[in-house]
């Protein structure tokens, strides 16, 4: 099993790569929609299961969304912000 610290930096590479940089933050915060995550090639690869490294990422507070458990479809159009660099 992969450890969960490595599978958040792995995540936010991924924001980093996919998201755009201060599109709706005024701080510049980096974010990616759900959708564009999920759809990844690169990130349907690597995430066992995306939405699970998405709440640890969340519970850390180093990502932020809507809502509790995103779904594939319903959600895809809700922003993932990276909360830290």
């Amino acid at each position: 099993i992969m450890n969960v610290e490595h599978e958040i930096n792995l995540l936010v590479q991924e924001i980093r790569r996919l998201g755009t940089k201060g599109k709706y933050y005024a701080d510049g915060q980096v974010s990616v929609k759900f959708g564009v995550l999920f759809a990844d090639e690169k990130c349907a690869n690597l995430f066992e299961a995306l939405v699970g490294t998405l709440k640890a990422a969340k519970r850390r507070k180093i990502v932020t969304y809507q809502g509790e458990l995103l779904l594939q479809g319903v959600h895809d159009n809700v922003d993932i912000v990276l909360l830290q660099d």
